[in-house]
């Protein structure tokens, strides 16, 4: 019988295919705020700052931060991605057209936007629920401006609470280490 699970085991390994077996963010892929598919992939080699956020949420003025952070740490490789997500308290409830408006009218954004998206539960993007199976629970938002950081490989290397600022010496020592 042990004989047989242990075959067992190695036959569903030789059937999982190596993107099962070792998936990284490059692995997923948005839709930009403008529609156009927008893959993770294209940002290898970069590090990635994934942020779930809102307009109309007592945190929204992180954008201003998150702006900052990308002008700062763009010409070294960071990229900083908004993903707008009407999950909690439905605080995003704009349509594409509002929400990329009102981030560049009131914080000056020109970093990249995806389309809005669910980031928590049964129905999240596969890249939320990638990052939860990866990092755990407590790593998965529990609010708007949620934060996961991703080196060049593709690899989660941390997530911030909604409450660390985007200049915050946590993810700014985090970026020094991993940027050129």
């Amino acid at each position: 019988m042990k004989t047989a699970l242990i075959s067992l085991f190695f036959i569903g390994l030789s059937l999982m295919s190596p993107a099962q077996a070792a998936q990284t963010a490059h692995d997923f892929s948005f839709d930009t705020i403008e529609g156009t598919p927008l893959n993770l992939s294209d940002y290898k080699g970069h590090v990635v700052l994934v942020v779930n956020t809102a307009s109309e949420c007592g945190f929204t003025p992180q954008y201003k931060g998150l702006q900052a952070l990308w002008e700062a740490y763009k010409d070294k490789g960071l990229v900083v991605l908004g993903v707008p997500s009407n999950d909690f308290g439905g605080q995003e409830p704009g349509q594409a057209d509002e929400i990329k408006q009102f981030c560049e009218v009131n914080y000056g954004v020109d970093f990249p936007l995806t389309d809005k998206t669910v980031v928590k539960g049964d129905q999240a993007h596969p890249f939320y629920k990638w990052a939860r199976q990866e990092l755990g629970f407590m790593a998965a938002p529990k609010w708007n401006f949620h934060k996961y950081l991703i080196d060049q490989n593709g690899q989660l290397v941390d997530w911030f609470a909604t409450t660390t600022k985007p200049q915050s010496d946590k993810i700014t020592k985090k970026l020094d280490r991993l940027l050129p």
